[in-house]
C-alpha cells in the first residue's frame, strides 16, 4: 500500500505527441490509474511544482507538463503566436493521448486560468480544480496605456518571429547560472525566492557550446508577448455558471494582486456547494517558496474528492504503467 507522500525521485519522463512537436512531462508517483495535472504560470515550466509534488498524498499520481514554448516542450513554429485561449486545448489534447473521460486540475497562474477556462467548456469532463493564487484575467481597462502595450507587444512578437525566420548568429547570449537565477527572480518580482529559483529555471536553460561554464535561455522568447484572455467580467461570471458542483479549491497568496474581487468568484463562492476558498501569506509563488502553506489545504481536498481506490491502496504489488500508453 502506498503510504505517505510522493517522492520527487518517483517520476517517468514524458513527451506527449502534437502536431507541431512534443509536450514535455514528468509524470510522478503512482502510475496505473489517472493522475492529477498539473499545469504551471506564465514564463515557468513543471519545475514550479517541485516542491508541492512531496506533500502531496502517495496515492496518487501527478502528470505535470510543459506548457508549448516553455520549459522543454516544442516550441511552435515561426509565424504562429502564443494566446491564453490557445493554451486551452492543451488539456484536451492530453485527455485524448490518455484516453481520459475525465481530467483532476492543479494549476497555479495562468495555468489556472486554462483550467477555469476548460472547466466551464467541458464541466461533464472535469472532476475537480485545484487553482493556485488565480482565478481568471484580469478585466483589460479601456484607456490608452493597455492598447499601447497590446500594440508594442505585438510588434515585439513580429521582431522575435523574423529573428527565428532569419535565424541569428550563433547562440543567444550566456550567462552564469547564478546570474541567470538573480535574473529569474528580478523577473518575477520577487515572487520567486532566490534559494528555490533552481526548480524554474534548470528546465528553462540550455549549456553553451562556445561557453560551457555558462548556460542561455531556451524557452521561446515569443511567448514574452503572449496575448493574454482579456475577457468582460461578465463572461467570466457566466462561465462560472457552468461550473455548478464540481469541487474547486482556490489557495491565494496574501501579498499577490492576481486574485481581487471578481464576478466570476462571487459566483463560485455562492453557486457551487463544492468551492473552498483559503488565503495564505506569501507571494504569487507561495507554492514554490513555502509548499506546507498550500499543501494543508491540498491534501484534504484530494482526499475528499480523489480518494484512493482499491488499486491504488494496493499499488505497491501491482506493475508499474507505463504512461506513454493508454489509460
Amino acid at each position: 500500500m502506498r503510504m505517505g507522500t510522493l517522492s520527487l525521485d518517483d517520476f517517468e519522463e514524458v513527451r506527449i505527441p502534437v502536431p507541431w512537436g512534443h509536450i514535455s512531462g514528468r509524470w510522478y508517483g503512482n502510475r496505473t490509474e489517472r493522475p492529477i495535472l498539473a499545469i504551471h504560470g506564465w514564463l515557468d515550466n513543471l519545475g514550479t511544482f517541485d516542491r508541492l509534488i512531496p506533500l502531496l498524498p502517495g496515492y496518487l499520481g501527478v502528470l505535470c507538463i510543459d506548457l508549448p514554448g516553455h520549459g522543454r516542450s516544442s516550441h511552435l513554429q515561426p509565424g504562429m503566436h502564443y494566446s491564453v485561449d490557445d493554451y486551452v486545448y492543451i488539456i484536451p489534447l492530453v485527455m485524448r493521448e490518455y484516453g481520459w473521460k475525465t481530467v483532476s486540475l492543479l494549476g497555479h497562474s495562468m495555468g489556472a486560468i486554462l483550467m477555469f477556462v476548460y472547466a466551464a467548456l467541458a464541466p461533464h469532463t472535469v472532476d475537480m480544480v485545484i487553482s493556485l493564487d488565480i482565478l481568471v484575467s484580469a478585466c483589460r481597462q479601456p484607456d490608452g496605456n493597455n492598447l499601447r502595450l497590446s500594440a508594442q507587444n505585438m510588434e515585439k512578437h513580429l521582431r522575435e518571429d523574423q529573428r527565428l525566420v532569419e535565424g541569428g548568429d550563433g547562440e543567444p547570449p550566456a550567462y552564469t547560472l547564478e546570474t541567470m537565477c538573480r535574473a529569474l527572480v528580478q523577473g518575477s518580482f520577487q515572487s520567486v525566492r532566490y534559494e528555490v529559483a533552481h526548480h524554474i529555471l534548470h528546465r528553462q536553460v540550455t549549456q553553451s557550446q562556445v561557453h560551457p561554464e555558462k548556460h542561455y535561455f531556451s524557452r521561446d522568447g515569443r511567448i514574452k508577448f503572449i496575448n493574454h484572455a482579456y475577457l468582460d467580467d461578465g463572461l467570466f461570471a457566466a462561465m462560472a455558471r457552468r461550473i455548478e458542483t464540481n469541487p474547486y479549491l482556490i489557495i491565494k497568496a496574501s501579498d499577490s494582486p492576481f486574485l481581487g474581487p471578481s464576478e466570476a468568484f462571487s459566483v463560485l463562492s455562492k453557486c457551487n456547494p463544492n468551492f473552498e476558498f483559503h488565503e495564505v501569506q506569501g507571494t504569487h509563488h507561495v507554492h514554490l517558496n513555502e509548499p506546507e502553506k498550500c499543501a494543508q489545504y491540498i491534501v484534504p481536498f484530494l482526499i475528499r474528492h480523489r480518494p484512493p481506490t482499491l488499486e491504488s491502496k494496493e499499488g505497491s504489488q501491482q506493475p508499474r504503467f507505463n504512461p506513454n500508453s493508454k489509460l
